[in-house]
Parts: C-alpha cells; structure tokens; sequence
C-alpha cells in the first residue's frame, strides 16, 4: 500500500490519536547513511514533542534487517503476544519484499499475518518492490470467512483519507512519483493479483493435457533463484555466512531458505504469488465467476478463455519486469520527505531545517543522482546547481525558501552589516552575526572541501572538483594549481595558512578573483555569479553558525557524518594507519573468531552511527571529527593519486576497473561508502583524461576495494549518473505522444472505414460474407502502440546505472561467491579467487541503460 503526497500527515496523525501511556514504542529501523541519520534526527524530534515513546535500530544491511525482523519486529506481533505497533523504515529496505522478510505474509493454511504490525517506508532508491507499493494484506472476510486481500479505506494499493490504522500492514510514503510515473504498473500488478488461477475455474478434465502445454508460467512469473552464500563454497569463510542464520532459513514458496540478501521479487498474484494463499486466491475467482464482466461468453470455449488470461498475465507481467530493468535510481531524499511531513503538522524550525538540508546535501557526496550512483554533469552555475537535474534544483529552491522564512532579517543594522561584510553580495560567510546567532545563511560556496577548516591550499588541493580538472595528481597539476593562485594574487604564505586567520581583504575578494580567474583553466562553475534578477540565488550553498564556536557549510557537515560513519573515531586516527578496531576483522581463523569478529563489528557500526547521531546535535562533537574527514580525504587523493600514476585502471569493454590492493589505506576502502567516494574521484579523473563516448558514456567503473585478513573484495559499480529528464517532463511527453497517438487513430480510423466500405463492395460482389476474410489492420495498430510503449520505456530508463541487474545475471551464471548485503544494488563482496572471472563475465554486460 502507499500513502500519497497529499495525505503525507495522516499516518503519523492517527499514531497521535492512538497514543498512550501502554502504547508501545515505535521501532525507528535507520540506515547507516548521513541522509537516513537526518531524516531519524527529525522524526525522533516529532516524536518527543508527541511524547511518543521510541528507540533506533541502527541497520547495516540486509544481514541487520533479518536480525531486527526475528529479534524485534516478530515479538512485537499480536500472534506472537505482541501488543503490535509502527515500524519506520528510513532508508531501509524499500527494494525488496518486506512483508515477507518481517514475517508478515499468509502461508497456505492460512497461519502468519500483520499481527497489528504497521511498517511505514520511506526510502529514496529504485525501483521500489511494488509488493510494498500496491499490495494488500490478506484479512479474513467477516462474512465468508475466506481470506481476502481486501481492506477499507485503500484503493487499489492507494490510501484514501477514510483509511485507518488498526490492523497493520506495509506502508509506502509517495514523494510524487508513485502517483505520477507508476499508474501502468499499479494497473498491472492489481490485474494480476485479482487474476485466477489458470486450470482451477477455467480448467476441466478434457482439458488436463493441455495444461501442461499451456499453463506454464512465463519465465519472468518463477520464483528467483538464490544467491549463493558464502558457505556455498569449500574455502568460504564462517564469518562471511549470514546467509545462514535462523531468522534467514525462514520457509520460501519453492521449499528453500532464503537468501543473504534478497532480490527484488515479483508481486503476489494469482500463480505467481509469493508468500500468498492459493485458497484465498481461488475463493476471490469462485466469488467472481457469477460476476458479468468475468464470466466466459458461452460461444467461446474454455480453452480460447485459456489462451485470453495467459496472454493478459503476459501483458501485465511484461509491464513489471520492464519496471525492475529500468536500473537503480535516486528520488527524493528521505530527509526532505520526513521534513515535509514535518512541515504538514506545523513543526518545522531551523534544528530540523537544517537536518533536512544536510541530509539533501550529503547525497551528492555519494554520488545518488536522478540515474543511480554515478558521476552527474554539474551546471555552469556553480555549487550544487545542476545535481540530480531538474528535481534537485526543486528541493534545494524550496529549502532556499525556507531558509528565508525562518531567518528573516528585521535589524536594520543587521543588514547594514551584511552589506558591508559583503554577505549580501556574494562574499563566503566564515563567522557569525554574534554570540547567540544559530541561523542559517545562503552562501555562494565554492566546490572546495572543508573550506573554513583547512588552509585555502588544501582545500583546493582534496576537491574532487579541481583534482580532475587540474590534474592534480601530477606535478603539472600542481603548478597548475600554483600559478592559478598567483594570478589570483594570493601568496603560498596566506593560501597556506588557516582559512580563516587569511587577510581580511583577501577573503572578501577571493570568490570576485575566482569568478575571473577560473575560466582560464576551465573551472566554470566554480562559484555561483553573483545573484541575477532579484533575490534568485541559484546554486548557492547552505551555511550555519553557532555563535562564535564554529561556523559550518551544509556541504561540510554532510562530509563529517560521513567520515564519523566510514571511518570510526577521530581519537583512533594517527598519521599514517587506521586503528584495526575500528573494522573488526578477526586476526585468526579459529571456529569462535568468525562470531567473535561479527559481535565487535556490530559493535563498532552501532558506535559509529550513535557518534554520527550525537554530532548532528552537538557541534562541539561534530568539529571535534572536522580532522576525521580530512584524514579520509588525504586518503583518497592519496590511493587515487597511486592508482593512476601507476596506470592501474583497466579498460575493459563496458567499463574501466581499479583494484585497491596495497598501500596504507587498503583496509580504509572496504568500507563501502569510502570506496564509492574514491571511485567517483577516480570516475571524474578518468572522464577528464579521456573524455566521454556519447551522452552519459565514459564514467562508468567498477572499483574493487581488497580486505586481505577476510579473503575478500568490496565491489562498486559506478554508472549512469547523468541529469535524467524529470517526471513531469516525461509526463508532458507521454500526453502529447498520446495524443499524437489518438489523431493518427482517429486518421487512421476514417481510411479504414472508407477502405471497409469499398472492401464490402467487392466481397458482395465477389459472393463472400466479411467474417470469411481475415482483417489484421487490428493486429497492425496493437504493434504500432507497443514499439511507441517500447521507446517510452527506453527514454524512461535511459542512462540508468544497471549494475545491480548485471550482478545478478553474471553470479547466476558464473556462481561466483557472493554477498550482496548493501542496500545498494550496486555494491557487492565478493571471494577473493572469483573476482577476475566475475569481471570478465561481466565486461560482456550492459551496465547501463
């Protein structure tokens, strides 16, 4: 079921209705992402203000889901003595099939259920299993007593406002897009999920031999194979098995367990139900057989009515399948999400303002754009004008709005100051108005890295930005870099020095010096011009002081959240290694060490995501990480410096490979986030070094990170990336394609009918009736809209990242050993032995649509 945008508020109104002093606690289950972190930081606000009692599951991967469905969703169950309750999923599990994961799907007997068990998703990647989206749970029927999947207030998968909360279920939250983009495949899942049976009403005993012909399935309709797990293996490690936990080994329809990490699954529907009931199904076809728009016509036999369903559940089936291919992709984020709803009840503030804006900017940090984890073609307009296309511009515009309503300025001596400071002119902000001020600011900020906080130099020097425009990892680069700064007037002493002990005057002129200077060597867009037309300040950053103890861009915060996340603690860090305890990687092979190594590595992500949680309250605790993400960066100018000094990227016929092997920060790259950021620096060095083959072409890469102690890899595969087209352009187009389509009928309708006329003419005289001639003119029309639909579906998924697709496909047929545990389809573990085969196979596949 989804809830759409317009009634954003209503669930979390009806929990208000429902709360009381025995209520139990809402289960908030957390990605360990700075935009998921946000998103918790602003609901667990809405909650306290409710006196909604709670508590946070920080969630790591698909292995922590399994965990938290056995150890904490399942009791919480009314069948298993629970009192029920809300689970919040935040950037958790929006992909795969949640009613089953958590238990909550209806065997044959009838047995399992919701148990009053309410789960809210918000989660920006794609595609969504629209199992979640558009699925019912099965109720019994107080009339029949039959199960049904059926419930008041829901539409067709869609929420109205008469819906209530009471007997739980899973519940999607639709930014726009389900409403929008997904009317076919909402039609086509419902259609398939009331169809019946094929063989139970339609079939008879003469027609027994025919089923086996007929009544196959379409390979797209049978269950999906199971990954394999590590313990598929000989050599496989203990640690590496959480395919085989208790809560995972939870009974399939095919009769096996399921996998690690679960793929995206097709709707429960007639005889492709997954987790359903066959009897309810048939008691849904049995009640529908009387009805007139079902029942057969009796001049058609049973066998054509056959032929008819098979071919409409191909039809429908079709239309999923396409929508699984498209490849991933980023909606909107879910702090912005979790900010509207924040802002529907009335609460919004700038504590939750400015959660909303650094969860937002976080994402571009990690590359999730429009088309998936990829490099995006940044705008002239400078900052982070041009990301995620037309649909980021919309969210950053309307928080540039919000920023304006909650910080107004009604001093006059306050703007009298801001013009002379220059902040209302352009000059990049480094402290605040006084010691009480903890307002947000907009900022022209520059694509630099921790600006405030390091020395103009080095803050040029770690930009992913200027590193692949310069070629920074050269020594050309750097005199590059250099003379840039000389023309600019700003000696090494001062670009060396701490940001903000620079000349005063320097600083006012640097982003007018930049402005001129840059073009030369093809900067554009390396700080926003000056605003144009008003108050219009497209491309400007956020900033945000806190008195005089520190001042920090939105951009910046995001980095620090994601270092405390990718690294660990800042205490542990020293000049040349990382402290091991941080990635908890077992020093023996012995039978306890694998448990050993997983209990502390457990330990370690939930510290690292309550220290990102603390900070984001606490900016003493949030500086103190500042050398954090600077360490981490060095780190990646550092590794990718080597890698392409040494000539260690590969290309290879769908993309290009680098594998981190050796060096001191080996083990820093098997984390996945830290990885991804190392590949898009490399991403963008590439495509600067050699250009790009067509739209959207060139920057793909698959970036492999080696943990030597666990035998294995981390696999990233970067594609796509590019500005896609936004929804409501693809619905401009689809209405004028339609409507192109109705005239040609139309057109084509009255030809017909003057060619039918004459047609007539000459059967009459030639003594034959009209229904003796095939007419295929039908058949010619029907192929005509399918090319038309095919094309709309090409241009839908254009330039897409497919690498999650492609991992599949390349481990079902090389049965390599793999994990996917990530949440991201795009990153994988793999074995040691079996990453170059995996490769090689995977050269051959299309990694982007």
């Amino acid at each position: 079921m989804y809830l759409p945008r317009n009634l954003i508020a209503h669930l979390y109104q009806n929990l208000q209705k429902r709360n009381h002093a025995a209520a139990p606690p809402v289960l908030l289950l957390v990605a360990l992402e700075p935009d998921a972190l946000c998103a918790c930081r602003i609901l667990t606000a809405l909650l306290k203000r409710d006196y909604i009692p709670h508590k946070i599951q920080p969630i790591a991967g698909y292995g922590d889901l399994y965990r938290a469905a056995e150890d904490l969703i399942q009791p919480m169950r009314t069948t298993e003595g629970g009192n029920g309750g809300v689970v919040v999923c935040l950037g958790v599990g929006g992909m795969v099939d949640l009613e089953e994961i958590f238990g909550m799907d209806v065997d044959e007997q009838g047995n399992g259920g919701t148990g009053d068990v309410e789960v809210w998703v918000m989660d920006a990647r794609r595609p969504w299993n629209l199992s979640n989206v558009f699925g019912t749970p099965a109720s019994e029927d107080p009339v029949t007593g039959e199960l049904v999947r059926r419930r008041a207030g829901v539409d067709k998968g869609r929420l109205l406002q008469t819906y209530q909360s009471s007997k739980g279920g899973i519940i999607v939250f639709d930014d726009g897009d389900i409403e929008e983009e997904l009317e076919a495949e909402r039609q086509a899942y419902c259609a398939l999920e009331e169809m019946p049976e094929v063989g139970d009403d339609l079939g008879s005993d003469e027609e027994d031999e025919d089923e086996d012909e007929e009544g196959e399935p379409p390979v797209s309709g049978q269950q999906p194979k199971k990954r394999k797990s590590w313990s598929d293996g000989e050599d496989s490690d203990k640690e590496m098995s959480d395919g085989e936990r208790p809560a995972q080994r939870r009974r399939s329809n095919s009769g096996g367990s399921i996998p690690s990490s679960p793929e995206r699954r097709p709707p429960r529907r007639g005889l492709m139900m997954l987790g359903g009931s066959s009897d309810f199904s048939r008691s849904d076809s049995r009640s529908r057989s009387a009805s007139p728009a079902v029942a057969a016509p009796k001049d058609k036999s049973v066998k054509s009515m056959r032929k008819q369903l098979m071919a409409l559940r191909n039809k429908y089936t079709n239309v999923l399948d396409k929508y699984y291919q498209l490849g991933a992709s980023y909606s909107e984020p879910v702090s912005s999400l979790v900010y509207s709803l924040a802002s529907e009840l009335g609460r919004e503030d700038n504590d939750l303002l400015w959660n909303a804006i650094v969860g937002v900017s976080s994402l571009e940090l990690y590359g999730r754009t429009g088309s998936g984890v990829g490099l995006n073609p940044l705008s002239t307009a400078g900052g982070s004008a041009g990301w995620n296309g037309d649909r980021g511009e919309h969210i950053r515009s309307v928080l540039r709005d919000e920023v304006r309503r909650l910080n107004p300025v009604f001093d006059a001596r306050e703007n009298a100051r801001d013009a002379s400071m220059g902040d209302a002119s352009g000059v990049i902000p480094t402290s605040a108005r006084s010691a009480t001020d903890k307002s947000i600011r907009l900022s022209p900020e520059p694509r630099f890295l921790l600006l405030r906080h390091w020395s103009l130099y080095e803050s040029m020097l770690h930009s992913p930005y200027l590193s692949a425009r310069l070629h920074i990892w050269s020594d050309i680069g750097r005199r590059r870099l250099d003379k840039l700064l000389a023309k600019m007037g700003v000696s090494l002493t001062q670009c060396k020095q701490n940001y903000t002990h620079m000349d005063m005057e320097l600083k006012r002129g640097l982003r007018e010096r930049l402005l001129k200077f840059a073009p030369v060597y093809g900067l554009d867009g390396l700080v926003p011009p000056a605003p144009r037309g008003g108050d219009s300040k497209d491309g400007w950053g956020f900033v945000r002081c806190w008195g005089w103890k520190a001042c920090l861009s939105a951009i910046d915060a995001g980095v620090i959240l994601g270092a405390i996340l990718e690294v660990g603690d800042a205490k542990s860090l020293s000049a040349s290694s990382l402290d091991s305890s941080n990635f908890a990687t077992p020093q023996d092979h012995s039978e306890q060490a694998p448990t050993t190594a997983d209990n502390d590595a457990q330990e370690h992500i939930t510290a690292r995501f309550w220290t990102a949680y603390d900070a984001l309250n606490s900016i003493d605790l949030l500086v103190e990480h500042i050398s954090t993400a600077q360490y981490l960066h060095k780190a990646i100018l550092r590794t990718g410096t080597a890698l392409i000094e040494k000539k260690q990227i590969r290309h290879l016929r769908s993309f290009r490979m680098a594998v981190v092997k050796e060096g001191p920060d080996v083990q820093l790259f098997t984390h996945p986030g830290a990885l991804t950021k190392l590949a898009l620096w490399i991403a963008e060095a590439i495509v600067e070094l050699n250009g790009t083959k067509g739209k959207n072409r060139g920057s793909e890469l698959v970036m492999a990170g080696l943990d030597e102690v666990k035998g294995r890899y981390v696999v990233v595969g970067l594609g796509g990336g590019g500005a896609t087209v936004s929804a409501k352009e693809r619905i401009a187009k689809r209405d004028a394609r339609l409507k192109a389509r109705e005239a040609k009928k139309a057109s084509k309708a009255a030809e017909k009918k003057a060619k039918r006329e004459a047609r007539l003419l000459r059967l009459e005289a030639a003594g034959l009736d009209e229904d003796e001639v095939e007419d295929d003119s039908e058949e010619e029309e029907e192929s005509e809209e399918e090319s038309e639909d095919e094309e709309e579906e090409k241009e839908r998924g254009s330039g897409r990242n497919r690498f999650g697709n492609a991992f599949q496909e390349v481990v079902k047929e090389t049965g390599a050993r793999v994990r996917m545990d990530s949440f991201e389809a795009c990153v994988i573990e793999i074995k040691k032995d079996d990453l170059s085969p995996f490769l090689q196979r995977l050269s051959m596949e299309a990694v982007v649509g």
